[in-house]
């Protein structure tokens, strides 16, 4: 059985789904071939969309 090409979205998809707290069963990281590096990259943009998000609706509801 061959295993899935590693993508940049599957990684981005494991770190969203790791915000939010849910995880499907079975599948691991290791099993989806995603790199470290990738996590890391995708958790760092992901954060900073976050809080550059939170940090835009405070300033649109606080004048």
């Amino acid at each position: 059985m061959s295993r899935p090409t590693p993508t940049f979205l599957s990684a981005v998809l494991a770190v969203l789904s790791a915000f939010v707290g849910i995880r499907r069963s079975g599948a691991s990281l290791a099993e989806r071939g995603v790199r470290p590096v990738h996590i890391v990259v995708a958790g760092v943009i992901c954060t900073a969309l976050l809080v550059t998000t939170l940090i835009t609706i405070v300033r649109l509801l606080l004048p």
